[in-house]
C-alpha cells in the first residue's frame, strides 16, 4: 500500500512519458537480478562503471536473456575499489556513456521485480542517474535476498547471530561460486540465491 502511493506521487515527476511503462502493474512471474560495481560506495559521490543483469522465469535463470555494460566513470577509480572488483582504467576505455547504459537497463529491466543482495545501494546508485534524467526513482517492486535468507534462518534459530555476508550465504546453501566482483557474475550468483530460498 505504502509502495503504491510512493508510485502515485513518483509518477507524477516523470519527465518523459515513454518510461511510464515502468510504472505498469507488473502481471508477468518475470524477476530481474542486477548488481552494479562501482567507483566507491558513496553513492552521491561515485559513478557506476558496470552493470550486469539476467531475467529469472518459471524457477530458471535466463541466462541468454542477460545484460551487461561497462561504463565511462566521471570520477577517479579508487584504488580500494579496483581491489575489489579489478576492473582498471584502461579496461573503461571503450565503455560507453551512462546515459545509454542507463537507457538499456531500463528497457531490459521493465516493470519487472528487482532482486539483489545490499540492493539498496544499487538501485541508489541507478536512481542518482534517472532522478535528474526522468524525474522519477525506481518504481519496480524489490526484493532483497539477504532479508528472505535472515527470515529463513530466523525460524530455525529464533535468537542467533545470523550471518548475512554474500559468502556465508553462499556456502550455507551450498551454492557454486562464479569470480567474485563481476557484475554479471554477482547477479547469476545472486539469482542463484533467490531460487534456493523460494525453493
Amino acid at each position: 500500500m505504502i509502495r503504491k502511493i510512493k508510485n502515485y506521487f513518483n509518477k507524477k515527476n516523470l519527465k518523459d512519458k515513454r518510461y511510464s511503462y515502468l510504472f505498469d502493474q507488473n502481471s508477468s512471474d518475470t524477476v530481474v537480478c542486477f548488481d552494479c560495481e562501482t567507483t566507491g560506495l558513496d553513492p552521491k559521490k561515485d559513478d557506476i562503471i558496470s552493470i550486469g543483469a539476467v531475467k529469472i522465469k518459471d524457477n530458471k535463470i535466463l541466462s541468454s536473456q542477460k545484460f551487461e555494460a561497462f561504463v565511462k566513470p566521471t570520477t577517479k577509480l579508487q584504488e580500494d575499489s579496483i581491489k575489489i572488483h579489478q576492473i582498471r582504467v584502461c579496461d573503461l576505455e571503450n565503455a560507453q556513456d551512462i546515459d545509454k547504459v542507463i537507457e538499456e537497463f531500463l528497457e531490459f529491466i521493465g516493470n519487472s521485480t528487482l532482486v539483489g543482495y545490499y540492493l539498496e545501494f544499487d538501485v541508489a546508485m541507478v536512481n542518482k542517474y534517472i532522478k535528474p534524467k526522468l524525474g522519477i526513482t525506481l518504481p519496480n517492486n524489490q526484493i532483497e535476498v539477504s532479508a528472505l535468507y535472515y527470515d529463513k534462518k530466523i525460524g530455525k534459530i529464533p535468537q542467533g547471530n545470523i550471518d548475512l555476508r554474500f559468502d556465508t550465504i553462499m556456502k550455507e546453501l551450498k551454492l557454486p561460486r562464479l569470480s567474485k566482483h563481476d557484475a554479471i557474475n554477482d547477479a547469476i550468483m545472486t539469482s542463484m540465491i533467490y531460487l534456493k530460498l523460494n525453493s
